[in-house]
């Protein structure tokens, strides 16, 4: 009989766990049946073999448990912190690694961060183990950039757990929910560790994405790469790459990769993966998706096979919009959300793309998640037929340029800062920081026509994200 202290006391991480792992599978089937039957049989799914401690990364919460430094995790539904010392989904060594942080933060005299009162020191720790060198990457998340006795805590921190090759220190002051700050150091080693998946070595650092089933991980690139099927004589493009995962480890199957990304930092770590595997046929950009494959396809560049991996939320039309455009012969698309696959399915199938294959993939053994791919082809539909509903003069293809879409700023903007920016406004201070725009983009339709200005206060968070992205 599975006991687990911390699911009792209200953690919600594994609602499934109470459930025989076939009656998991069963239930995840008639899921992905129910949201994308409708375009076609869905494949038995892709279980394991062993469905416990499959986690690569954690994540810890400090607080005070009876007078003493404790962590773990959210109460569901609350901030109330309550303690964990062992989870039945993480790899052991995860464990092992968080009870080493909290004994060398004791001996140091370090305070759990207090979220109403704004007191303390330890907010968080995040810690990634490497399958397959037996790495440990401990990020210890502060309130302020003063960490006392760092040397002394890092000392004691690898006494108790050898296994840690690098420790940093991230810095988060911010009164939001977001685990990482904008800012960190290294404390001791590279500040990242190296795993290996598919037979690629990838550099993990602190906010790395980086799927944290590793077991699964492989099936579910592997599975999608087989349904690609590509050649040697074939060109790939890897959207949403991140690290450049499916991308690298693709290469050795196709003649070229090409990976676009919006985040600089994981663009910065594709391109590092690539030189560390000696990987030649592949190169990446930072860029909004949706802009890069429009421009791809006004200056009749091709791509043969397009992978996307997007976040939860689903891709958006502009970025499907542009597919269509650019017309690959295949679409492989990996999705940890059915819901919002099924509509982006649909609105591809109503612009003459055809479903080929469903194959659902269990990365996350008890919980309600599902990892589905599903391989689509244009069939008989002549891509020139689809109508698009913009065309790239009605864009600002400084996004493309400046290395940051308008969404990405806004979304930067109200995290950092809680307020809510407006493309207008995002504009008119590009022109003041001397960064061009789009041909009229955003201008007043008259000269008569006056336009509201952007408030100082909203003025500086913008020029702060232009700073983040590399803008200015």
């Amino acid at each position: 009989m599975l006991h687990c202290s911390a699911k009792n006391k209200g953690c919600g991480g594994c609602p499934l766990l109470f459930c025989s792992y076939s009656e998991q599978l069963r239930h995840k089937q008639k899921t992905v049946a129910s949201l994308l039957g409708d375009f076609g049989q869905v494949q038995p799914i892709l279980g394991m073999k062993e469905p416990f401690y499959y986690r690569n990364k954690a994540i810890s919460t400090f607080s005070r448990k009876d007078g003493k430094l404790a962590s773990g995790i959210y109460k569901q539904g609350s901030h109330q912190v309550i303690p964990v010392e062992k989870c039945l989904l993480h790899h052991p060594d995860l464990d092992t690694a968080i009870d080493a942080v909290r004994q060398a933060a004791r001996a140091c005299h370090y305070e759990p961060f207090d979220e109403d009162r704004r007191t303390g020191l330890l907010r968080h720790v995040l810690v990634r183990q490497s399958c397959s060198t037996g790495q440990i990457l401990v990020v210890l998340i502060t309130a302020t950039s003063i960490l006392p006795g760092s040397k002394a805590f890092v000392s004691r921190l690898r006494a108790l757990c050898p296994q840690v090759s690098s420790v940093v220190q991230n810095i988060n002051p911010r009164y939001s929910s977001a685990v990482l700050g904008p800012s960190q150091k290294v404390l001791y080693g590279k500040g990242w560790i190296e795993d290996s998946l598919c037979g690629v070595r990838f550099q993990l650092s602190a906010s790395s994405f980086y799927q944290i089933n590793p077991e699964q991980t492989e099936v579910l690139y592997r599975t999608a790469i087989q349904m690609a099927n590509p050649d040697k004589s074939q060109t790939i493009l890897d959207a949403y790459c991140g690290v450049g995962t499916i991308g690298l480890i693709a290469s050795k199957s196709v003649g070229h990769v090409i990976g676009v990304e919006s985040n600089r930092q994981a663009v910065s770590c594709a391109v590092q993966n690539a030189r560390a595997n000696q990987i030649k046929n592949a190169r990446f950009h930072c860029a909004d998706a949706s802009f890069f494959l429009q421009r791809m396809a006004a200056q009749k560049e091709h791509a043969d096979i397009v992978f996307l991996d997007p976040p939860r939320s689903g891709s958006t039309e502009e970025f499907l919009d542009a597919l269509c455009r650019l017309s690959p012969q295949k679409v492989v698309y990996i999705s940890c959300n059915p819901q919002t696959q099924q509509r982006d399915l649909a609105f591809l199938c109503e612009r003459g793309w055809h479903v080929q294959e469903i194959q659902p993939v269990d990365l996350f053994p008890h919980t309600e998640h599902i990892e589905t791919v599903v391989l689509l082809s244009k069939g008989e539909v002549d891509s020139k037929k689809i109508r698009v509903e913009f065309s790239l003069e009605d864009m600002d293809m400084s996004e493309f340029q400046d290395g940051a879409t308008y969404t990405q700023i806004k979304d930067y903007v109200l995290e950092h800062s809680g307020l809510k920016v407006s493309n207008l406004y995002i504009s008119q201070i590009k022109r003041k920081c001397g960064i061009e725009v789009g041909k009229n983009y955003n201008l007043p339709k008259s000269e008569d026509s006056r336009q509201p200005q952007c408030p100082p206060e909203k003025e500086k968070a913008i020029r702060e994200a232009f700073k983040y992205f590399g803008m200015i």
